[in-house]
């Protein structure tokens, strides 16, 4: 289906409208000014300032070190770049499991001082209330379901989630409170595909998924995964669509030769 070119400025009534149009939602990560520019030129709907930052930009481990501070810098980089797309913000872990109230000065702060459009929370019924509240402030909140990585230490694996009966039921009811406590899309990653065509059918708001099949109203996939600049990450969901490792690989040891031999600048490029 084409672009909507009607649409000069996502928001999220408009990711609700192209779920009852049958428009599926594209979504990616971005960090950094550049690359955010880029991508909301090429029409993306959805850009997430993901807590990934901390994999793919620091180098930990997991998502749980980066900090709201952090957050909202990357946040800052890409809502400059931005004229069209919308741009949620990951809440980083630690910043609103442990009450309401900490969760609502973490989303306040997000969006005064980054200019985001929305916040992005992992979990269920766990956080229920944190959702709640930032919701009631007036702030569109973005859920996250399945595989949630901030919890990754009491999962212990990154594999498929919700396998069993009784998740997946956990699951379904999670959706529904998020839908209930205001929530406009919801995230499902790592999931069975038709449990992810259950929860899609069964809300009212658009479900994006990640490692959850076709029948999600829309798609995410991490910049550096789908672009292929990290190339230890091959789960059997990414569709790499470059391999710019390789590219830029080539292009820096075409630099480096050129320096070393003397042609780079030549007689054209100096002043």
């Amino acid at each position: 289906m084409s672009i909507n070119k009607e649409i000069k400025k996502v928001t999220t009534n408009t990711l609700q409208k192209m779920k009852s149009d049958g428009e599926k939602i594209s979504m990616l990560t971005a960090y950094d000014f550049s690359f955010a520019k880029l991508f909301d030129s090429a029409g993306i709907d959805v850009l997430l300032v993901g807590d990934s930052a901390s994999n793919v930009m620091a180098g930990h481990e997991t998502t749980l070190p980066i900090t709201l501070d952090q957050m909202i810098y990357h946040a800052q980089s890409v809502i400059r770049a931005v004229d069209r797309c919308l741009v949620v913000v990951d809440l980083p872990f630690g910043y609103y499991q442990s009450n309401s109230e900490i969760a609502l000065a973490s989303a306040i702060r997000v969006m005064k001082e980054s200019g985001a459009h929305a916040l992005k929370l992992e979990g269920g019924t766990e956080i229920i209330e944190s959702v709640k509240k930032i919701v009631a402030a007036g702030i569109p909140v973005m859920g996250h379901l399945g595989l949630t990585p901030q919890s990754i230490y009491k999962f212990g694996t990154y594999n498929v989630r919700a396998k069993d009966k009784t998740e997946a039921g956990k699951l379904k009811e999670d959706s529904k409170l998020l839908e209930e406590a205001g929530c406009f899309a919801i995230v499902l990653e790592k999931i069975p595909a038709q449990l992810a065509k259950e929860v899609s059918e069964h809300l009212q708001i658009p479900t994006i998924g990640i490692g959850a099949g076709k029948y999600c109203d829309g798609q995410v996939l991490v910049m550096h995964d789908m672009l292929g600049i990290n190339t230890e990450f091959k789960p059997r969901f990414l569709r790499q669509y470059l391999n710019l490792a390789d590219e830029i690989t080539g292009a820096v040891k075409h630099y480096i030769k050129d320096v070393k031999e003397k042609d780079f600048p030549n007689d054209v490029e100096s002043y």
